[in-house]
């Protein structure tokens, strides 16, 4: 498995842009509640950590991870954020649903990202059982919650800074600073 030997929860500080002018969406997922509630606060930790005050997190609540679509959806229709994180868990059962269902919200939360202009972040955890789920949300492998907030962060600032790079057309250094020639303006009639 991917995260087997790694803790999801772990993050340089000093790696990841200001963030505390961000306003981010948190779309929450009441299927398989114990999880997704571990999942959430460890975004919302992450979040706080990083600089984000508290009032500049909206949560919604949605019943299931098919309906976090929707949700982010209408997320990104009324409110004014920079990102939105999706949170949510589908654990295999005995039937098809589980492929019908992670097929779905993984494809719709993919299209929200080429039809708009605002990230959104998956955190919809798709595991063979309970105990890869509670692994995944705070437990073993420490909380996926927490790498899609640090996620939502880093996005949240490459849209801010593709849209300064747009708005005065000047390319953006790598540390984000804008990049300005320095050339002498000749002055006519001196």
């Amino acid at each position: 498995m991917a995260t087997e030997n790694k803790n999801l929860s772990e993050y340089d500080k000093n790696t990841i842009p200001n963030a505390k002018d961000f306003r981010f969406g948190i779309v929450v997922s009441e299927w398989n509640d114990t999880i997704t509630e571990g999942l959430y606060n460890g975004a919302f930790d992450a979040l706080t950590d990083c600089d984000v005050p508290a009032q500049q997190i909206i949560r919604w609540n949605v019943p299931g991870s098919f309906e976090l679509i929707y949700g982010a959806k209408k997320m990104l229709q009324t409110q004014k954020v920079d990102a939105v994180i999706v949170i949510g868990c589908v654990i295999q059962g005995e039937t098809k649903h589980f492929d019908f269902v992670c097929e779905g919200v993984t494809q719709g939360i993919k299209d929200l990202n080429v039809q708009t202009d605002i990230p959104v972040i998956f955190c919809v955890l798709t595991d063979n059982n309970m105990q890869q789920s509670i692994d995944r949300s705070g437990g073993a492998h420490g909380n996926k919650g927490t790498e899609a907030a640090i996620a939502a962060i880093k996005m949240a600032y490459i849209r801010q800074q593709a849209s300064i790079s747009h708005a005065f057309n000047q390319p953006l250094l790598t540390s984000g600073a804008l990049q300005i020639e320095d050339s002498p303006r000749k002055i006519e009639n001196e």
